[in-house]
C-alpha cells in the first residue's frame, strides 16, 4: 500500500519525523485513509491532512483550499468541547509543513512557517478507538443512558448554535434536495447492476414526493430557526465516550451547505446508524429523549426524509470508496464497499417504508414505575419507529418550561390545574394521531388514572387502524411515598408529583377495566 502513497505520506510513517512535535517517543506510525484524508496515528497525537481531491461536494484541490479547511475544521469541532475539561478537547491546532515531500519537517503554527509550508495537518489529541460509538454498539455496550446523554447534550449545542438569518443561503426548502440528487447521481454512476439501478430510482422517485410533502413545513422550521450551524457528519464513527459522555468530533468543515442544516438533518443520522448498526431500541430512545429536550415537535414529519437522505450519504461514500478500487470485482474490499453501498440503500428503503404502528399507554398512580417500564419498552422495541410522549414533558413544553425545570406550581394549581389537566391530555392526543398519521408507534406516559381519558386513545387506536396496549404499574402506596420522596430529593426527573399528589390520586383512581385489562402488555 505505501508504494501507492504520496512522497510526504510515505516520510510521515517514519516515527523519528515525531521528535519536535511529540510529547513522548514515537515508536510507530499508523495509517487512516478516507476519501478525503490520511490520517496518523504518532504517539498521543494524530495527524489529519487533506487529500489534493476535488468532488462536487468537497473541494481540497490548492493548498490554500486545504489550509482553510484545515482551520474551519479546527473551529467547528472546538464548540463541542468542554473547557473545563481537558479530556474532551480534542482538536489542538493546524500545524504546518515545511521542506520537501521527501524530506518534511514540523513547523510552528504562524505566518512565517505557514507562508512555506508544503502542507498541513490538524492536529488531534488521540482518545482510545474502542470508546468510538460504533465500537462500543458492536460489543453491545452502547446504553439507553449513553443515547438519553447525547440527545440532550445535542439539544442544548443546538439551541446555543447560530442560527441561519433570512440573508443567508442555507437550509431553503429547495437547497435540501440538492445533496439527495446528487448522492443518487453518485450511485447511478456506480451501481449499475439491475437490481441496483432499480433501487436507486425507486428511492429516487420516493424522496422527490415526500420532499413535495414537507416543502412548506421545512420552509416553517427554517423561519422558527431550525436551520443552524450543526455538525453535519453525526454518525456513530464519530462520536466517543470520554469520561462517561458522549462527545462528538470530525464535524463537517470542507462545505458549509453541508453543516447549516435543519437540525433534525443533523440527529437523524445518527438514528440512521443506529438502525444500520441493529440498535432500535437505541434508535427509539435517542430520538424520544432528543424531542423531550428541545421541543422539536414537528421533527417527525422531516425525520423519515433526512433518515432516508443520510442512508444514501453512507451508500454514496461507499460507491465514491467503490470507484477509487476500480470497480466491483476489482479486490476484495471494492466489493466489500458494494456490498456496504447495498446494505444502506436497502436501510434507506426500510425507513422510506415503516412497519404498522401501534399505539401503547401507561397506567399507574405517581411513583408506579411508568416511566421505568416505558424506557424498558422503548429500548426493547424491535421497529425503531416509536416515540414516547411523556405527560410531565408535555405538561411544562405547554407552558414554556423545559422538561427538567421546577414550575412552583401548587397542588391543583399553575401546571396542575384542572384545565393545565385537561390541555395537557388533549395535546398528548394531538400529537399522538399525528404521530400514527405518519407512521409513527406512539408510547404515551402518563398516569391515565380516569377511563375517560383512557377512552379517547382507544378510540384513537381504532380510528387510525392500529393496534392498541397498556402498560399497568402498580406497587404498594407506602412503596410509592418512598418512590417520589426519593425523587424529589434527586430532583432530577420531568415530574414534579409529591406525595400529597399521589394522596389525591388515590382518591379519584380509576381502575382498568376488564376490556382495557385485556390489553395489558
Amino acid at each position: 500500500m505505501n508504494d501507492a502513497l504520496p512522497p510526504l505520506i510515505t516520510a510521515l510513517l517514519e516515527p523519528a519525523r515525531y521528535a519536535g512535535v511529540s510529547l513522548q517517543p514515537v515508536e510507530r506510525v499508523e495509517l487512516m485513509e478516507t476519501h478525503g484524508a490520511w490520517v496518523l496515528l504518532a504517539g498521543e497525537f494524530a495527524y489529519k491532512i487533506k487529500k489534493p481531491v476535488r468532488f462536487p461536494f468537497m473541494d481540497f484541490s490548492t493548498l490554500a483550499l486545504r489550509r482553510q479547511a484545515s482551520e474551519t475544521e479546527i473551529r467547528v469541532n472546538r464548540r463541542f468541547q468542554d473547557l473545563n475539561r481537558p479530556a474532551t478537547q480534542l482538536y489542538l491546532g493546524v500545524l504546518p509543513i515545511v521542506g520537501t515531500p521527501e524530506q518534511p519537517r514540523w513547523g510552528a503554527p504562524g505566518k512565517a512557517d505557514a507562508g512555506q509550508a508544503i502542507e498541513f495537518a490538524v492536529q488531534m489529541r488521540r482518545f482510545d478507538e474502542a470508546a468510538r460509538l460504533d465500537h462500543l454498539c458492536e460489543r453491545g455496550a452502547l446504553t439507553p443512558e449513553h443515547m438519553t446523554g447525547l440527545a440532550r447534550r445535542m439539544a442544548a449545542f443546538q439551541a446555543g448554535a447560530a442560527a441561519a438569518g433570512n440573508g443567508q443561503p442555507w437550509g431553503h426548502a429547495a437547497a435540501a434536495m440538492r445533496w439527495p440528487r446528487d448522492n443518487f447521481t453518485s450511485q447511478r454512476t456506480a451501481l449499475t447492476e439491475p437490481a441496483d439501478a432499480a433501487l436507486v430510482r425507486e428511492l429516487s422517485e420516493w424522496t422527490e414526493q415526500r420532499f413535495n410533502a414537507i416543502e412548506p413545513l421545512l420552509s416553517r422550521r427554517r423561519q422558527k430557526g431550525r436551520v443552524r450551524e450543526g455538525h453535519g457528519d453525526l454518525h456513530l464513527a464519530n462520536l466517543v465516550l470520554i469520561e462517561d459522555e458522549v462527545l462528538p468530533f470530525d464535524a463537517i468543515e470542507f462545505n458549509d451547505a453541508l453543516r447549516w442544516i435543519d437540525v433534525a438533518s443533523d440527529v437523524a443520522f445518527v438514528w440512521m446508524d443506529l438502525l444500520s448498526h441493529g440498535c432500535p431500541g437505541l434508535a427509539n430512545t435517542l430520538l424520544s429523549a432528543w424531542i423531550d429536550a428541545g421541543g422539536d415537535v414537528s421533527s417527525h414529519t422531516v425525520w423519515t426524509f433526512f433518515a432516508s437522505y443520510r442512508a444514501g450519504v453512507r451508500a454514496k461514500v461507499a460507491a465514491i470508496r467503490l470507484g477509487q478500487l476500480g470497480g466491483a470485482g476489482a479486490s476484495t474490499e471494492a466489493d466489500a464497499s458494494l456490498a456496504e453501498a447495498r446494505r444502506y440503500l436497502a436501510l434507506a428503503r426500510d425507513i422510506a417504508h415503516p412497519p404498522r404502528p401501534q399505539l401503547v399507554i401507561t397506567h399507574g398512580l405517581s411513583g408506579s414505575g411508568k416511566t421505568w417500564a416505558s424506557s424498558r419498552w422503548l429500548a426493547a422495541e424491535t421497529s425503531g419507529r416509536a416515540i414516547r410522549l411523556r405527560s410531565d414533558v408535555e405538561r411544562k413544553r405547554l407552558h414554556g418550561l423545559s422538561a427538567l425545570a421546577p414550575s412552583g406550581s401548587g397542588l391543583n394549581a399553575g401546571l396542575y390545574s384542572e384545565q393545565a389537566h385537561g390541555e395537557t391530555y388533549a395535546s398528548l392526543l394531538s400529537r399522538a394521531r399525528m404521530l400514527l398519521a405518519d407512521g409513527w408507534t406512539v408510547l404515551v406516559d402518563a398516569a391515565f388514572l380516569r377511563a375517560a381519558e383512557r377512552a379517547d386513545f382507544v378510540a384513537l387506536a381504532q380510528s387510525s387502524g392500529v393496534p392498541f396496549h397498556i402498560l399497568a404499574c402498580e406497587a404498594p402506596p407506602d412503596e410509592l411515598r418512598r418512590r417520589i420522596t426519593e425523587r424529589q430529593a434527586r430532583g432530577a426527573d420531568a415530574s414534579e408529583a409529591t406525595v400529597e399528589v399521589l394522596e389525591k390520586q388515590l382518591d379519584w383512581l380509576e381502575p382498568l377495566d376488564a376490556s382495557e385489562r385485556a390489553c395489558v402488555t
